[in-house]
């Protein structure tokens, strides 16, 4: 009998050596630098074997349906936008992962977006949140200032910026091409609204006429009324201009972390009381024309579940998607954006998921806002005429 078995692991062992699967995502360079480490560990645990190649989504768009038609694959587990996994998926030509993703280990809404009903047909990597407003801890240091623990606290430390010799404005705004004021459109949305108001106004269950929108938008109002926000500049030369100390805040996404000279000097806090941040995880599947479907499983699952997500942390740059990550496992900056997002709702992100023409819409009127916030029913009305209807 332990002959057998020891027969039995050998075999077993010759499969997994002999298997290779192929992962297909979208990081290249610095980015595919910090992801190698997470496929060797792998490897490392199981003895499956796995090579990676470098497809940006547009371009799968293009080629995966075609492979799909002829019942082929370019790869075992691929990383794709969350709408093409929910399409294909219900078309049949992606495994299901229901039973193999433990849903119960992730942030709440995180794997909503590659949900058909109760079906789930991807999962859920890491990914980059737009947690709040950032500053430079020695710009607080300097003069004497906290991050608010209430919103009038947050206008009172905004009053004091204000008062800073040298300060344009206390809030930079971001803008080129639309998504910096809408993202912290929706920030203000979200804190006010409540984070269900983001699905709401997707499917056009709330009008943006409504009193709960109109309310947590007259907050944004009145600050832009004080002149609390600069005005809008192309967003990575109002990165340079907050860092060089013309403004305090910047809200903008976690990938800033990559883009100052010293990330050890960054702080952020998000909006008191917020219960929901927009949280942009990068989505994996299995397609159903893989060779090798229950290691592909074992893949996704070590890849997406705890596992794999600490070994891409570590590396810098990423938050993980699912719960209960020791924050020691965070290099220092990226562990206070995994605190703000802990016990909150993970939510998609409003003007791309609605896209379309709505989308730069909502990014013109923003623009109109921010240099005539008087005309706020103007622009809600607009909005609510191109809005999603049910």
């Amino acid at each position: 009998m332990k002959r057998l078995l020891a027969v039995l692991a050998l075999t077993v062992a010759v499969v997994l050596s002999a298997t290779t699967l192929t992962v297909i995502g979208p990081w290249s360079g610095a980015e595919m630098d910090k992801f190698m480490p997470v496929l060797e560990e792998f490897t490392k645990q199981t003895g499956i074997k796995v090579e990676y190649k470098i497809y940006r989504a547009e371009d799968l768009a293009n080629l995966l349906p075609a492979q799909f038609a002829a019942k082929r694959t370019p790869g075992d587990v691929i990383f794709m936008w969350a709408h093409f996994i929910r399409e294909y998926g219900q078309r049949g030509h992606i495994l299901p992962l229901t039973g193999v993703i433990d849903e119960t280990k992730y942030l709440a809404g995180a794997l909503d977006a590659v949900k058909v009903g109760k079906e789930l047909y991807g999962a859920a990597y890491t990914g980059k949140v737009k947690p709040g407003f950032w500053y430079r801890k020695s710009f607080f240091e300097k003069h004497g200032l906290q991050p608010p623990t209430s919103w009038e606290e947050f206008v009172e430390l905004l009053e004091k910026i204000k008062k800073i010799p040298g300060i344009k404005a206390p809030i930079a705004s971001g803008d080129g091409v639309g998504w910096p004021l809408s993202d912290v459109t929706e920030h203000f949305l979200i804190s006010f609204a409540g984070p269900e108001v983001i699905y709401d106004l997707v499917e056009g269950n709330i009008r943006w006429d409504s009193y709960t929108v109109r309310n947590a938008l007259n907050k944004l109002v009145y600050l832009l009324e004080k002149r609390y926000f600069g005005e809008p500049t192309e967003w990575t030369l109002a990165l340079e201009q907050w860092w060089n100390g013309d403004y305090a805040l910047y809200f903008m996404g976690s990938w800033i972390t990559g883009m100052v000279k010293d990330p050890n000097d960054l702080g952020v806090f998000a909006l008191p009381g917020t219960k929901g941040v927009v949280f942009g995880p990068d989505y994996a599947f299995v397609p159903k024309y893989t060779q090798y479907p229950e290691e592909a499983k074992k893949l996704i699952s070590w890849l997406c579940g705890p596992e794999g997500q600490t070994v891409q942390i570590k590396q810098g740059g990423h938050i993980a998607t699912v719960v209960g990550i020791d924050l020691s496992n965070y290099p220092a900056v990226d562990r206070e954006v995994a605190k703000i997002i802990q016990g909150v709702a993970a939510l998609p992100d409003l003007d791309d998921t609605i896209g379309g023409q709505w989308q730069p819409t909502f990014w013109d009127q923003l623009k109109l806002l921010w240099v005539r916030p008087d005309r706020l029913e103007e622009i809600i009305k607009v909005l609510q005429e191109k809005a999603p209807r049910k």
